[in-house]
């Protein structure tokens, strides 16, 4: 890429090196991305920038990108955040990148909140393996008055949260460090959300461009892809109210089993959500006493 005078020349080089990547991404609209970073401007702001010149520290900074996106890293962890709902979130490689279906989770959170009525105090939630804080963080956002606790068994994971619920001011979401339930002894809840690892050990998509930079005890249980869905399901009602909500995102393929799993163990009310995509992301069921 170097010796590219404008940034429109420098665009088309980058967008022309991620082609590599195949059909996973729009090369040029990662293009943008990435040159976007590298100047501290919105996408928008490159449209008035094509023209001119590159400065040669920016040009070898975004070549430099551009190689690290072709050897399939994941473009939040090469620009350092990634947007998820209306937040801007740090994201390292101690966290997964948070994707667009996982909102599906927050949607449903506030819509379940919304079936106790307004006259019902502020529901608490806890948001189990948390990772960038992304699904408590959108939650806080939302609904300041909502009593929201974060876990993670990842240290590295916790810090990232939490440096996110700092820079969003979010500061009354309460984190604890701990295996799924382990932080929570005696504690009770109105909700209980998690994007928990469905993919199993085995699977190709772990070794696929993206997956394989990405921390895989947040990916995969390990050979039984429902084993932590399975955990939650058995944990959850010991930290649920009467009439509290487990809402859980799974594989693509999962619903069924999932919700399979919820009705034996007790829950009601159980039932599966489609993401954008039309795929069934997100699995529901009510524990009632």
């Amino acid at each position: 890429m170097t010796g590219y005078r404008t940034l429109n020349e420098a665009l088309a080089a980058t967008a022309r090196t991620l082609t590599a990547l195949g059909d996973a991404i729009e090369p040029r609209r990662e293009a943008e991305a990435l040159a976007a970073a590298c100047l501290g401007v919105g996408r928008a702001g490159l449209v008035t920038r094509g023209d001119l010149p590159l400065d040669s520290s920016l040009t070898a900074l975004l070549e430099r990108w551009t190689q690290r996106r072709a050897a399939g890293e994941p473009l939040a962890y090469i620009v350092g955040y990634r947007d998820f709902w209306t937040l801007r979130l740090n994201v390292t490689p101690a966290v997964l990148v948070p994707r667009p279906e996982t909102e599906l989770l927050v949607e449903r959170a506030l819509a379940l909140a919304r079936l106790r009525g307004e006259t019902a105090a502020p529901p608490a939630l806890a948001d189990l393996g948390t990772g960038s804080g992304a699904i408590a963080l959108a939650l806080a956002s939302e609904r300041p008055d909502w009593r929201i606790v974060a876990t993670d068994r990842s240290a590295a994971a916790l810090d990232i949260a939490q440096r996110n619920a700092r820079a969003h001011q979010l500061q009354r979401v309460e984190f604890l460090l701990g295996d799924w339930f382990t932080p929570l002894a005696g504690r009770r809840f109105d909700l209980l959300v998690s994007n928990p690892p469905y993919v199993a050990a085995d699977d190709p998509a772990l070794r696929g461009d993206s997956l394989r930079v990405e921390p895989q005890d947040a990916l995969t249980p390990g050979p039984d892809a429902l084993a932590a869905l399975v955990t939650l399901i058995e944990s959850a009602p010991r930290h649920l109210e009467s009439g509290g909500w487990l809402l859980l995102e799974h594989g693509a393929t999962q619903a069924a089993p999932v919700a399979e799993r919820l009705v034996a163990r007790g829950f009601r009310h159980v039932r599966s959500h489609a993401d954008l995509a039309g795929t069934l992301r997100a699995t529901e069921g009510q524990w009632l006493r």
